[in-house]
């Protein structure tokens, strides 16, 4: 069973274990399937493989961190629901925040970059901890939305440009939650008690209203790292705009700290820093392109205006990588690692690099703590090949079955070494037998390869079931190569089928198959 399949079951108890409650923030009546300590403990579970998908924290300005987090507080400690709220910076370009069932709220430096002021920041996180408040996270599970569309999809809608698309079972739920996109209602709800929540720490609310017109200025230019960000989960209209002004007015909500000078003073070094991020982003999308020159370029450019930051070194790793300078990549991703040893992705490409060296200890160690970080197919499946030439076969074989619900070649890939593996010992597990009836009473038996791999020598024993055991039984082999997903008939020497019944009463034995190499 994959291990998707498995993360859906404890989420298939939460949603039918709940009944009717109030909402915390709108004193509504509602059905409730999704308990508070369900949401806490998805929260919790989602909230570090999350962060990591987008890019990972942002630690070369602590100060900045520790304030987002005070802001975010002193909106919480208005707010109508008493949570473990926790604020975060995410070192990713996208303007865009975000929050997790149970308090879990992440903002980007890209959208700290794009406000004025401290009432701005604070409209946006209280807007976060009103989605969180107010359950929205949990209703969208609850209609079923992450059950349909993230969890049993084949694939996510996640951006290509971060390391969501990496990201194996949990995390890749959590990526999966942080996409989907809010109803139009629990858009407008968080705005008025967004709003509301400003108001009560004592912040202009008429910044909600300026960071609404920002928003939909911005993306009716169709600037496209917006629509990819903030825009996805967040649509800004001019009804909202017009709703929070509204707002404003009806309640006459007037006056306020807006903190203008202050949020200044504590983003100066990311917009001192912002040109070397702006190379960092055009080096990736050259790499991406297949231009690691000018990747190494501008890697190295970033690296000049800002030395300390993680993710220019692991850039520069990755172009000298793909020029074929493993040394030399080694050295980068050292660096990177050094300076930000808490994201998973530099952990990966050293471990990749010091196994391609023949390093295998040290790449042993990086990927099992890049695995730590943030499970991901392709960690998996590096290590499945590192166990592979140790001679551990369960390990390699348990490695490639993870790396396996990686989507795309890596885990089409990853499936066939794991068959390739358990196939010889667990033949039964991939051919599929069904008995058919011929028009005179005999069994034809119908093998089908379910096995991700093209096979041979396949034997089976055939007979009439009595009890677990088979009676009156023959063996028989199938000639030549069975194709994965093709099918075969044998005539059995079974006759005398008069019903559905009696063809029910035949059983077969896989006894063996060999991958057909």
């Amino acid at each position: 069973m994959k291990l998707k399949q498995l993360l859906i079951f404890p989420m298939l108890f939460a949603l039918l274990a709940g009944g009717c409650a109030v909402n915390p923030v709108t004193g509504e009546k509602e059905l409730t399937l999704v308990s508070q300590s369900q949401e806490l403990a998805i929260g919790k579970e989602h909230y570090s493989p999350t962060r990591q998908t987008q890019g990972g924290d942002y630690t070369l300005d602590p100060r900045l961190s520790d304030y987002v987090q005070e802001v975010g507080q002193r909106i919480a400690a208005v707010s109508d629901r008493e949570l473990p709220y926790e604020f975060v910076v995410l070192n990713n370009s996208e303007p865009n925040a975000w929050a997790l069932p149970g308090g879990k709220i992440a903002v980007n430096r890209g959208l700290l970059l794009e406000m004025d002021s401290e009432a701005e920041l604070a409209a946006v996180l209280g807007h976060e901890i009103v989605h969180a408040a107010a359950r929205h996270g949990a209703k969208n599970m609850e209609r079923g939305l992450m059950l349909q569309g993230a969890i049993l999809a084949a694939g996510l809608a996640l951006d290509g440009r971060e390391y969501a698309q990496l990201a194996l079972g949990a995390a890749s739920i959590g990526a999966g939650m942080i996409s989907q996109r809010y109803s139009r209602d629990a858009e407008l709800e968080s705005d008025y008690y967004g709003i509301l929540y400003m108001h009560r720490a004592g912040y202009d609310p008429s910044a909600a209203v300026d960071l609404q017109q920002t928003f939909v200025r911005l993306s009716e230019g169709n600037a496209e790292n917006w629509l990819a960000g903030l825009f996805a989960s967040h649509p800004p209209s001019p009804e909202r705009v017009a709703a929070n002004r509204a707002t404003i007015q009806r309640l006459n909500l007037q006056g306020g700290d807006m903190g203008r000078d202050r949020y200044q003073r504590m983003i100066a070094d990311l917009k001192r820093g912002k040109p070397a991020y702006d190379a960092y982003d055009e080096g990736v999308e050259a790499l991406a392109a297949g231009n690691h020159r000018k990747a190494l370029q501008l890697a190295e450019q970033a690296i000049r205006i800002e030395p300390r930051e993680g993710l220019f070194h692991d850039l520069k790793g990755d172009a000298l990588n793909k020029r074929g300078d493993e040394q030399g990549a080694l050295a980068a991703y050292d660096r990177a690692v050094s300076l930000n040893p808490g994201f998973f992705a530099h952990y990966l490409k050293r471990g990749m690099v010091n196994k391609e060296l023949g390093r295998h200890r040290q790449a042993r160690s990086d990927l099992q703590q890049s695995l730590q970080l943030l499970p991901t197919g392709q960690a998996s499946y590096q290590m499945g090949e590192l166990s592979l030439a140790s001679g551990n076969r369960d390990a390699a074989l348990d490695y490639f079955r993870q790396a396996a619900d990686a989507s795309g070649e890596l885990g089409q890939t990853a499936a066939r070494k794991a068959a390739e593996l358990d196939l010889a010992s667990n033949p039964q597990n991939y051919i599929q037998a069904q008995f058919q009836r011929t028009g005179d009473g005999r069994a034809v038996l119908w093998l089908t390869n379910n096995a991700p791999v093209a096979i041979h020598d396949l034997r089976v024993r055939v007979g009439r079931l009595s009890g677990s055991r088979l009676s009156d039984a023959r063996e028989y082999r199938v000639s030549g190569i069975l194709g994965s997903g093709r099918g075969t008939s044998i005539n059995t020497h079974i006759a005398g089928i008069s019903s559905a019944d009696q063809l029910n009463r035949l059983g077969v034995q896989v006894l063996s198959a060999r991958v057909a190499r």
